[in-house]
C-alpha cells in the first residue's frame, strides 16, 4: 500500500467532459496543485450515496478555502456511472474521476476484492491529501466511514 510522503503513481483514468469521456493522467490531476482525492467502493452505493460523497459536496467551499486547488472522487465504474453520480448529487465542484479497472487502486496498492458481494476489484474507502503529486495524508477505512471523511480530511487541513 503507498504510503505517506510517497508520489503519486501516474495511471491513465476517464473523466467526463463537454466532449465527452476522455482519458486523463493521474500525474496531470496531481502535478502542482494541492488536493483531496477520496475514493469510494461503488457509485450509488448506500454509505457512498448516502455520506460520504455529500459529506465533500457540502464542505467543498470550506476545504478549498484550506487552500485545496481540486477535490476528487474516485470509484471503480465506468466513466458514464460517475458522471451520473455526480450529476445527481450535485457535486459540481468535484472531479468525479472513473478507474474503471481499478488500475489507480491497484497501483495505490488499496484495492480490495469485492467478487464475493458480486462487485468485482474495486477501491476500498480511503481519502488522502496530495501536494504536487506527494501524498501528505492518507486515511483508510477499514469498516464504515471515519477516517476518509469530509470532515475528518478537513480537521487535518
Amino acid at each position: 500500500m503507498i504510503q505517506v510522503d510517497e508520489e503519486i503513481p501516474n495511471v491513465i483514468i476517464k473523466v467526463m467532459t463537454t466532449d465527452g469521456p476522455q482519458d486523463i493522467q493521474t500525474q496531470e490531476i496531481f502535478a502542482n496543485k494541492k488536493v483531496v482525492l477520496f475514493s469510494v467502493p461503488g457509485a450509488f452505493t448506500p454509505t457512498c450515496s448516502a455520506a460520504h460523497l455529500p459529506g465533500f459536496v457540502v464542505q467543498a467551499d470550506a476545504i478549498k478555502e484550506k487552500g485545496i486547488d481540486t477535490i476528487a472522487c474516485m470509484s471503480v465504474n465506468d466513466v458514464y456511472v460517475m458522471d451520473a453520480w455526480g450529476k445527481t448529487s450535485n457535486a459540481e465542484e468535484i472531479l468525479m474521476l472513473a478507474d474503471g479497472n481499478a488500475d489507480f487502486a491497484e497501483a495505490l496498492g488499496l484495492d480490495v476484492d469485492g467478487t464475493a458481494w458480486g462487485m468485482g476489484v474495486r477501491s476500498k474507502r480511503f481519502a488522502m491529501i496530495v501536494n504536487d503529486g506527494v501524498i501528505e495524508a492518507l486515511e483508510v477505512d477499514e469498516k464504515g466511514l471515519d477516517k476518509s471523511s469530509a470532515e475528518y480530511i478537513l480537521s487535518l487541513l
